[in-house]
């Protein structure tokens, strides 16, 4: 029973990793989790990790909005994402759709209607180096483009049917296990 306790548990992880991905399937810079079950040695356990695969990038022509190609991530506020849509507020600084202000290197990034962003991340205004994003080796930065999601809708709806039948096929065997146990309890009441 303990087992398929730990099996009806381990199925509702699953769905809830596939359904969190599902949702945000539209999500620009989101990238998936991948569900892995293993045996442990109190029964099933998920783990959970974020998949490295790079979304598809579309142009938006928004000077502004930003796609990683490669690792990495935006510093925002206190986060990282890797959702690049950000717009100038009325001080010059660089926010996202959250009113969180992108970093630079050097701190929060201000800059002027002109602003460029070059692939290696460096910020230019007025023809000179104001500011650089941080990024990884090999990471480039496309301004003008975001990154969309990385979920394979279609691949998420199949691991949530998956999940659920896992779940119910769990389920249908902890009653049945129920029931001859409840049948042998009273077959022995009756022996007696």
């Amino acid at each position: 029973m303990h087992w398929m306790a730990s099996a009806m548990r381990a199925a509702r992880a699953q769905l809830d990793i596939a359904t969190h991905n599902l949702a945000n399937a539209s999500t620009d810079g989101f990238r998936r989790t991948a569900a892995t079950t293993t045996i442990a040695r109190d029964g099933l356990a998920v783990f959970e990790r974020t998949v490295r695969e790079q979304g598809a990038v579309r142009s938006t022509g928004r000077r502004f909005d930003l796609a990683l190609l490669g690792e990495g991530a935006f510093h925002v506020g206190t986060t990282l994402t890797r959702e690049g849509a950000f717009t100038r507020d009325r001080d010059g600084f660089l926010i996202d759709d959250r009113g969180r202000r992108l970093h630079g290197a050097h701190g929060v990034l201000r800059v002027s209607e002109d602003a460029t962003i070059a692939s290696d991340g460096t910020v230019r205004d007025g023809g000179r180096v104001v500011e650089r994003i941080p990024l990884p080796p090999a990471t480039r930065v496309l301004a003008g483009a975001l990154e969309t999601s990385s979920v394979n809708p279609i691949g998420e709806t199949l691991a949530i049917l998956g999940a659920q039948r896992a779940f119910e096929t769990a389920q249908k065997t902890l009653l049945a296990i129920d029931a001859t146990r409840e049948k042998a309890a009273n077959d022995v009441v009756r022996v007696r």
